[in-house]
Formats: C-alpha cells, sequence, structure tokens
C-alpha cells in the first residue's frame, strides 16, 4: 500500500490505493508505518490515491502538527485544487518538486533557528 524511499534530507512515502476502500484506511495504513519514519522529514505522496476527499486527508492533521513540533517537515503532495479546502497549518503541495523545495526551506529555517 505504500512504497518508501530514503532521500538525503527527507523520506518520500507514496501511496497506491484502489477506488474503493473504507475512508479511515489510508490514514491507518500510513499510521501503521509511520513510527518508522517520525524522525525524519517525511513528503507524503497521495497523487496516485483515487479520489481522496477533505475528511479523509483531515485525518492526517494531527499527526502534521505533531511532526512539525518535534522539528521535521511533513509535507503532503496532493492532486491540484485540493489543496485549497485544507487548513495552512497542513502544508500540502501539488508536486513532488514543491514538496522537496519545502523540505529544504524548512531545513534552512531549522538551521538558522527560525
Amino acid at each position: 500500500m505504500f512504497h518508501t524511499e530514503k532521500k538525503e534530507f527527507y523520506t518520500l512515502i507514496s501511496a497506491n490505493f484502489l477506488k474503493e476502500r473504507k475512508k479511515s484506511t489510508l490514514f491507518d495504513e500510513f499510521n501503521k508505518i509511520y513510527t518508522n519514519f517520525k524522525q525524519e522529514n517525511i513528503i507524503l505522496n497521495l497523487l496516485e490515491v483515487e479520489k481522496p476527499d477533505l475528511d479523509e486527508i483531515m485525518l492526517f492533521s494531527p499527526l502534521s502538527l505533531a511532526h512539525k513540533k518535534n522539528g521535521k517537515s511533513f509535507v503532503m503532495v496532493l492532486k491540484e485544487g485540493f489543496t485549497d479546502d485544507l487548513p495552512d497549518e497542513m502544508i500540502t503541495v501539488p508536486t513532488l518538486t514543491e514538496a522537496e523545495d519545502v523540505v529544504n526551506l524548512e531545513e534552512i529555517e531549522r538551521d538558522l533557528g527560525i
């Protein structure tokens, strides 16, 4: 369900799910592997997830905030247009390149104590 790939400054976690699934499946399955990566910057690639909905993505909000408070980046990659409906405290972008840029920028901010 998830493919992980360790990069230099982050771990890329990509999801592939079928169209038919319970709403909580995406978060529940991610939560099972999260402890393996909670000390790393994470880019969660959801571009291949069929029809995610706002409620499903909002399940990640508390985890995303806790991850950031722990001094690490948590960036979600979602299809363009979907990110407009999410709260500002959840970092979401429409491309992997933008997600990498966010992680790099946040690393610089942390290094500078910002």
